[in-house]
């Protein structure tokens, strides 16, 4: 198959008939979106101002004009929001991914010390978060190697792994492998398990994510509860449990610091966490160490890279 082509098969009726560790059937990753302080503003030379995931559906404030509602509604993320969720997980001693924006993590040394002084993984989600398909080449190669560096100097370890802003550009996937620093990116949605794909003649590991059990939902709509949304997301583990005897499955939960970090929408997470705690058959892990067992257990055709 041509490199990046589409690939409506994947593993069809055959998925690897792995296990995870412990002899589990199901893998579930909490991944935490630290954002605030790179999206679209003024202050960074952009004209606008980012209202994406806020709790507002429609900018009200006229274009070409500062929204200090908008711009609020980010740093309660960064201020109040990750602290929220921050205790939430290291209170439970729960494994946790930060798919973390460096230049976002720059301007909350709090933050950064926080996460460092846990064993939780990063996934580098760009220098800033914006659209990298807006991209020219040599300006995104610059944000993924810069990235890269300012994550590892303020957290003390690499991130693992790469994620964009919703989508990757034609050219992400290719820069990543360039720069040798990723051992897999999570750029895709289109299945439950990691799978290979070539990348300039090399096997490249892809860790896919989830736009279903994701607080996205939670914001731009009608209320919804966090009651709501821990039924979604019981009804979704308990589906992928029931099917676990046939296949082995992994499931994502995204999380964003302005939106599962509301107080309300807390108490949601938090159902769904007690409803999960000891079951039987279910890995609760870091994106990392799901990576790294796919890779020990399937590695990519051809031999290890």
């Amino acid at each position: 198959m041509a490199e990046d082509a589409r690939d409506f098969r994947g593993y069809g009726a055959s998925p690897p008939d792995i296990t995870w560790p412990g002899g589990a059937r199901l893998a579930v990753n909490f991944v935490l979106n630290y954002e605030e302080g790179s999206e679209y503003s003024f202050q960074d030379g952009d004209g606008r101002t980012d209202t994406t995931l806020t709790e507002v559906a429609t900018a009200r404030v006229p274009q070409g004009m500062r929204d200090l509602a908008a711009e609020s509604m980010f740093e309660y993320g960064a201020r109040v929001g990750f602290w929220r969720l921050y205790r939430l997980f290291r209170d439970r001693g729960l494994p946790l991914t930060v798919f973390a924006s460096a230049l976002a993590l720059e301007r909350n040394p709090a933050a950064a010390a926080a996460i460092a002084a846990t064993d939780w993984d990063i996934v580098c989600h760009g220098w800033r978060w914006v659209e990298h398909y807006h991209l020219d080449e040599a300006t995104e190669r610059e944000h993924i190697a810069r990235s890269h560096e300012t994550l590892k100097r303020l957290v003390g370890r690499a991130p693992q792994g790469w994620y964009c802003r919703y989508s990757r550009g034609p050219a992400t996937r290719r820069l990543v492998v360039e720069h040798g620093g990723f051992d897999y990116d999570s750029d895709a949605y289109n299945d439950e398990l990691p799978y290979w794909v070539q990348v300039a003649g090399r096997p490249h590991l892809v860790v896919p994510y989830s736009l279903a059990t994701n607080d996205a939902k939670l914001v731009g709509g009608p209320l919804v509860t966090g009651r709501a949304f821990a039924e979604f997301l019981i009804e979704s583990f308990e589906e992928l449990l029931r099917e676990a005897p046939l296949h082995p499955r992994m499931m994502s939960v995204g999380m964003h610091t302005r939106v599962l970090g509301q107080p309300g929408r807390l108490a949601g997470l938090r159902t769904f966490l007690d409803h999960i705690e000891g079951r039987a058959g279910v890995w609760v892990c870091r994106r990392a160490d799901l990576a790294g067992h796919w890779r020990a257990l399937v590695p990519p055709p051809g031999g290890q890279p």
